[in-house]
């Protein structure tokens, strides 16, 4: 299935109104360690299907929704439950750290 294209409009309903833990990649095409982040953010969504909401949202087209987070360096991956952010990481980080942090939310 893979991640979930997120937008300033469905950030709300796909995120924070989500039963499921979400982890959300902030990201933009001309961003460098975003690309070398995203084959990794895809396994996460793959290896964790129906436990934790992967999701992508572009900053350049949510531009609202990532100054509401206060995302000012990408990639920005934030770990939501319930509705708020519990973990935030900047920057390209290794597969075995995101999959920590996704079993913790789990947790």
């Amino acid at each position: 299935m893979g991640a979930v294209h997120l937008s300033d409009e469905n950030f709300k309903k796909e995120v924070l109104e989500s039963k499921t833990p979400c982890l959300v990649d902030f990201w933009a095409e001309w961003c460098g360690p975003c690309r070398r982040v995203a084959p990794v953010v895809e396994e996460i969504a793959d290896e964790f299907q129906g436990r934790v909401k992967v999701a992508k949202l572009n900053v350049d087209e949510g531009s609202k929704t990532a100054s509401a987070y206060g995302v000012m360096s990408i990639p920005t991956l934030m770990f939501f439950k319930d509705g708020k952010v519990v973990e935030q990481i900047v920057g390209a980080v290794a597969k075995q750290e995101l999959v920590a942090k996704c079993e913790e939310l789990l947790s």
